[in-house]
């Protein structure tokens, strides 16, 4: 177990003590990330098999054929383009297996900030952003198939589209990653609100922009521009965005029974009681 940076007696943390529980935390996370990716390179010639499983009929041996996808898979070529490619596939795998200690080190930073009746939540937070954090990738794997399939027929009929691995690769795990980090969104303004910084009423009054940013990002981050695509990522995000909101205003509500002061933000004002008239004064 490791102890919590030192604070005042008012339970605040001075700033050189709140960068040196940075530092480690980073130290944490990143080393963990390295750990999971060495063990992951073991088995890295696995993973390239995994991650490419999902193109759609892409044989060179029987690619241009009839009856078969216009494409084939090709090699890479150079001389560091095998380990280049390696490292891409663990670093991913990495980053995905070492997700649990990642997250725990960033509630970690961020629990401090919190009420202690409130620390109690930390596995509540941590068994939703795992599964959160795998689902995202999980939906960004299930549809690559989907995604190769609307790139390809883009290849003219007389043409066969020669796709390197390491392009596909680069496809792949960018949409698994965005996928992923984009599914924590929900739950990191959860633990904004839950630390105090974000109000419930604030969150929903960003709706307009969260839908219209969410949409633009899913555009943006997505590996092909299909509809389909996009709205695999756009729609689970946008609606756990409503489902954040909702459970913000629970915590709000509950805050509020507690401290009236407590459930207001930042930027609204607070309802002072009026003075008693004194008793003397007709």
């Amino acid at each position: 177990m490791t102890t919590s940076a030192p604070q005042t007696p008012q339970g605040d943390m001075p700033l050189t003590a709140h960068l040196r529980e940075l530092r480690n935390r980073l130290t944490k996370a990143i080393g963990a990330i390295l750990v999971a990716t060495v063990v992951a390179g073991l088995f890295y010639k696995q993973l390239i098999d995994f991650v490419i499983a999902p193109l759609p009929g892409c044989d060179p041996m029987t690619a241009g054929t009839a009856g078969s996808e216009r494409c084939g898979i090709v090699s890479t070529n150079g001389l560091l383009a095998p380990f280049t490619l390696a490292l891409k596939v663990s670093l991913t795998a990495g980053l995905i297996a070492a997700s649990p200690v990642w997250l725990y080190q960033t509630w970690a930073f961020l629990a401090p900030g919190l009420h202690r009746t409130e620390k109690k939540y930390t596995r509540a937070f941590l068994g939703a952003g795992i599964p959160l954090f795998l689902g995202g990738a999980a939906i960004a794997y299930a549809i690559l198939p989907t995604t190769a399939r609307v790139l390809i027929s883009f290849t003219p009929d007389a043409a066969t589209n020669i796709l390197p691995i390491d392009d596909f690769l680069d496809l792949a795990t960018r949409a698994v990653v965005v996928f992923g980090l984009a599914f924590e969104l929900p739950l990191v303004l959860v633990m904004l609100n839950f630390a105090g910084i974000v109000s419930a009423r604030r969150m929903i009054g960003w709706w307009r922009h969260m839908v219209i940013g969410i949409t633009v990002f899913a555009a943006i981050a997505t590996p092909s521009s299909d509809p389909l695509t996009m709205l695999a990522l756009a729609g689970p995000v946008t609606a756990l965005y409503l489902l954040a909101c909702a459970v913000a205003s629970v915590n709000d509500r509950r805050r509020a029974r507690k401290d009236p002061a407590a459930g207001l933000g930042p930027d609204e004002p607070s309802v002072l009681p009026a003075p008693k008239e004194p008793a003397h004064s007709r």
